[in-house]
C-alpha cells in the first residue's frame, strides 16, 4: 500500500510550524524541537516526512553558516590537495622556488604570499584564493 502526499495536510503543517529561513539562535532551537518531535515519532506521515526534511534543510543551513567549527585554512587546504595527489614537499620545491621555502609553507611555519598563492594555484589548477586568508 503506497501512502499518498495530501497537500491539504502538508499546508496545514506549513501553517502550523512556520517554516521559514532561520535568522536566530532562538528560531534554530524552535525548528530544532520540531525535529526532535518527528522523529521521535515511529511511523512519519509522506506530509510530515516533507516537513521533516525541509526543517532539517533549513537548520543544516543556520548551522552551517554559524558553526564554522572545521572552517579551512590556506594551509589545510594546501595539505588536503597534496594528499589527494600523493605528493611529498619535495614535490613542491620546482613550484615553490626552494626546499627550506616549501618545507616552511607545508609545515604552516609561515603564511602563504600572494605570488605562492599565484603559482600553487597553478599547479594545482585551482583559483589562487584558496590559499590565501581573508
Amino acid at each position: 500500500m503506497t501512502l499518498t502526499f495530501n497537500p491539504k495536510i502538508y499546508s496545514e503543517l506549513l501553517s502550523k510550524h512556520q517554516p521559514r529561513i532561520i535568522k536566530s539562535e532562538q528560531e534554530n532551537e524552535k525548528f530544532l524541537a520540531v525535529v526532535e518531535e518527528l522523529l521521535s515519532r515511529p511511523n512519519l506521515t509522506p506530509e510530515e516526512d516533507a516537513m521533516l526534511e525541509l526543517l532539517v534543510r533549513l537548520i543544516e543551513d543556520f548551522e552551517a553558516k554559524h558553526y564554522q567549527l572545521n572552517a579551512s585554512t590556506p594551509h589545510s587546504k594546501l595539505l588536503h590537495l597534496m594528499e589527494a595527489r600523493s605528493l611529498e614537499t619535495a614535490d613542491l620545491v620546482e613550484t615553490l622556488g626552494a626546499r627550506e621555502v616549501s618545507a616552511e609553507v607545508v609545515n604552516g611555519e609561515v603564511e602563504i604570499s600572494k605570488k605562492q598563492a599565484e603559482v600553487l594555484g597553478e599547479f594545482f589548477q585551482v583559483d589562487p584564493s584558496l590559499f590565501l586568508s581573508n
